[in-house]
């Protein structure tokens, strides 16, 4: 089925497959319902995955399903007993563009400017980011910044977690990177899960994203194939375990280990 999505400012349509929804979301749907009236609290659901593998618009789309749309060989949303999830991502948590341009990091050996790397671990405020999903993961409520494409930079306060988000599921790249201070975020999440990818599909998608958003190709490339590529390799081959983990193809998701019994 298409679904039309706005992520981060961009306007796109995406076809995802009948037998994924019906095998793979809806259960999984399921079983985040069925676990968040088991703990009786709100949950909270970590959604990590490399740059490119499409985790903010399935969070989209599964916030969607989640209140109540009509699908082929479903039945109908007043017949369907859902709960809606409230999907929030990291992203929202990079440092302001102004901050990039006049701070520093090392990237093989060479102090360069953040900007430069823009998406790499070290230029997400950490510390204010666990704050909030203390917040969070503790049932508190809170506002929640977004990031918008368009201008490249965050827009503070743009969701609001209050009673009503009893499933929260929290995407982003990070969110099990088994590296100090990062993997300690693991202790907040209900339930993980994780996407990965072929390296080529990620360049691809990378490439696309960028060129979408008005970079000429030949500095897409660049910036691609230095910085986001990096970022890709690094949560794909330095993450820790997840609950249930998804591979995201050309043609659609494939459950690589975990299930959604229990």
């Amino acid at each position: 089925m298409k679904f039309q999505a706005s992520i981060n400012g961009i306007k796109g349509t995406v076809q995802y497959r009948d037998e994924d929804v019906q095998k793979i979301f809806l259960p999984l749907l399921e079983k985040w319902k069925a676990m968040q009236e088991r703990k009786g609290r709100r949950i909270l659901v970590f959604l990590a995955a490399p740059p490119g593998t499409g985790k903010s618009t399935l969070l989209a789309f599964l916030r969607q399903l989640s209140c109540g749309e009509i699908l082929p060989g479903t039945p109908s949303s007043e017949e369907q007993d859902r709960t809606p999830i409230t999907t929030i991502g990291i992203d929202g948590f990079h440092h302001y563009q102004s901050f990039l341009d006049t701070h520093t990091t090392v990237r093989d050996g060479q102090e360069i400017l953040m900007a430069r790397v823009k998406g790499a671990p070290e230029t997400f405020d950490r510390a204010l980011l666990e704050e909030r999903i203390r917040k969070v993961a503790a049932g508190e409520d809170c506002s929640w910044p977004d990031y918008d494409r368009t201008i490249e930079n965050p827009r503070e306060d743009v969701f609001k977690i209050d009673a009503s988000s009893k499933i929260v599921v929290l995407e982003g790249n990070y969110l099990l990177l088994d590296q100090p201070c990062w993997r300690d975020l693991r202790n907040y999440a209900d339930y993980t899960m994780k996407l990965v990818a072929d390296e080529k599909v990620l360049r691809e998608r990378l490439l696309e994203r960028r060129i979408r958003t008005g970079t000429p190709r030949p500095e897409a490339e660049r910036f691609v194939d230095y910085s986001d590529m990096a970022n890709a390799r690094l949560v794909l081959r330095h993450s820790l375990d997840a609950d249930l983990v998804l591979e995201s193809g050309r043609d659609g998701f494939r459950v690589v280990n975990g299930g959604f019994s229990g």
